[in-house]
């Protein structure tokens, strides 16, 4: 999330942030947006409180975002929840989708001793990590690779791709139509790949 703002900021992404909605009250990104000057709020959750798709709806539609970007949203949303932003939310996950859909993506690279290994920005869909994928990136996985050494390459380039997708659908470039991702008026029948590969160092 932060280097989504970040990226607004420098005006490498062309959007204009508008609220960032956590569902914990305390996380720590709220204090990021708010000192990047971006409208911040999180949910408490109470006895008497509204539950949190109820207070992640009124959040949205007081804020109107034209897009959704899920950064670190570890909640699984209801399907009439996603329906009804169907075609405007996206989130990123570490892994190669389809492969890997769900948690401890790293893990089970390693345990699988998969030589490659990445991140997927992806339409959200009421299936879980199974909406159409728009942009991949990929990574060698190293012999002395670790979780924590895997994750960190991969969010650094979680970083790079990310704000490009968004900056698509912010030009209009990007859609969904019809059940898939469409760039620049054509079907995306594959992921777009940016291979990082040759970066690695041994």
């Amino acid at each position: 999330m932060g280097a989504l703002l970040r990226a607004c900021a420098s005006g490498t992404l062309p959007a204009l942030p508008v609220a960032v909605i956590s569902d914990r009250a305390q996380a720590q990104g709220l204090a990021v947006a708010r000192g990047l000057g971006v409208a911040a709020q999180g949910f408490a959750r109470s006895a008497d409180g509204p539950p949190l798709e109820s207070f992640l709806t009124t959040a949205l539609e007081q804020a109107r975002p034209d897009v959704i970007a899920l950064a670190g949203f570890m909640r699984i949303l209801s399907p009439g929840f996603v329906k009804r932003y169907l075609g405007r939310m996206l989130n990123i996950h570490p892994s190669l989708l389809p492969a890997y859909p769900g948690l401890h993506t790293h893990r089970r690279v390693l345990a699988a001793g998969d030589a490659a290994h990445g991140a997927s920005v992806h339409f959200v869909t009421p299936e879980l990590d199974g909406g159409p994928v728009v942009l991949q990136s990929k990574i060698a996985v190293l012999p002395a690779d670790t979780e924590s050494t895997l994750a960190a390459r991969v969010l650094s380039t979680e970083h790079l791709i990310y704000p490009k997708v968004i900056g698509w659908f912010a030009q209009g470039r990007l859609r969904w139509q019809d059940g898939s991702a469409w760039l620049d008026g054509g079907r995306l029948d594959v992921p777009l790949v940016e291979d990082f590969r040759a970066a690695a160092t041994p």
